[in-house]
C-alpha cells in the first residue's frame, strides 16, 4: 500500500485551492534495471476530487507523469469546514483514498 497523500485545502473567497501530493513510483516501463531487464509499467491511471461527497475532478492519467505527483485544482463553491478526498487507482489495480478539511 502506497503512503498516504498530502492534501491541502485552502478557501479564499467562493473557491478553495487544494493541493495533493500523492506518493507512487509511476514506473513508464520503459526503464531498464541494473541487469537489463524492462522494470513494469506501473503507474496511476486515475484520479478522482470529491468535495462534500460529491465528484468535482476526474482525471485519467498515463506513464509520463512524474513519480511522486503534485496536483493542484480550484473547486468552487467550497467553504471551510468541507470535506475533499481524493482516490486515485493505479494500472495494477492498486487504489488508495485520503480526505482533508477545508481550513
Amino acid at each position: 500500500m502506497a503512503d498516504p497523500m498530502r492534501i491541502r485545502a485552502q478557501a479564499a473567497g467562493d473557491k478553495a485551492t487544494v493541493r495533493v501530493l500523492m506518493s507512487h513510483e509511476m514506473e513508464t516501463g520503459q526503464r531498464k534495471d541494473a541487469a537489463g531487464k524492462t522494470i513494469p509499467a506501473w503507474f496511476i491511471q486515475e484520479v478522482t476530487a470529491q468535495l462534500n461527497g460529491k465528484t468535482v475532478l476526474t482525471a485519467q492519467w498515463g506513464p509520463s507523469v512524474s513519480k511522486n505527483p503534485f496536483l493542484q485544482f480550484a473547486v468552487k463553491g467550497a467553504k471551510a469546514g468541507d470535506k475533499v478526498s481524493v482516490t486515485w487507482v493505479d494500472n495494477k489495480g492498486d487504489k488508495r483514498t485520503d480526505e482533508a478539511t477545508v481550513s
